[in-house]
């Protein structure tokens, strides 16, 4: 599992980890270049974003706290200071969190082949009437 989480952090496949995951800055590939594991239909989706805020903050809270209770900053330097670094913290451990959720979801199974699903039913079933809002009872 570390082994997969680690190749798809660095921009490598999690399976071979000779190709690469990433087309654009978080694009992934359609697939590895050198053994053709598909990435295409993999969707991260709110993951990524989730794990790199839940680490810049831990990362970088203590320092805000710390340098609050140390010196007593006016709260324009706080918003000089931390706001910029958050982004740039942020920005910089997108890609490689998105990598290891890619690695993880591998790992994991998962394919992205979701057309073997059961589509969800668009209306009731047929015996059962539709709720008129009254309440007889």
């Amino acid at each position: 599992m570390t082994t997969m989480l680690g190749r798809g952090a660095t921009n490598r496949c999690p399976v071979c980890g000779q190709g690469k995951v990433f087309q654009g800055f978080l694009r992934l590939a359609p697939e590895c270049t050198h053994c053709h594991t598909r990435f295409a239909g993999l969707r991260a989706d709110d993951a990524p974003p989730y794990f790199t805020i839940f680490i810049a903050g831990h990362l970088l809270l203590p320092p805000v706290f710390w340098v609050e209770s140390a010196y007593q900053p006016p709260m324009w330097v706080h918003m000089a200071v931390w706001l910029p670094l958050f982004a740039i913290v942020c920005t910089l451990m997108l890609r490689p969190v998105k990598g290891a959720v890619v690695g993880w979801m591998l790992r994991l199974g998962f394919t992205g082949d979701d057309h073997d699903m059961p589509a969800l039913p668009l209306s009731s079933p047929p015996d059962q009437k539709p709720s008129s809002g009254r309440h007889d009872g």
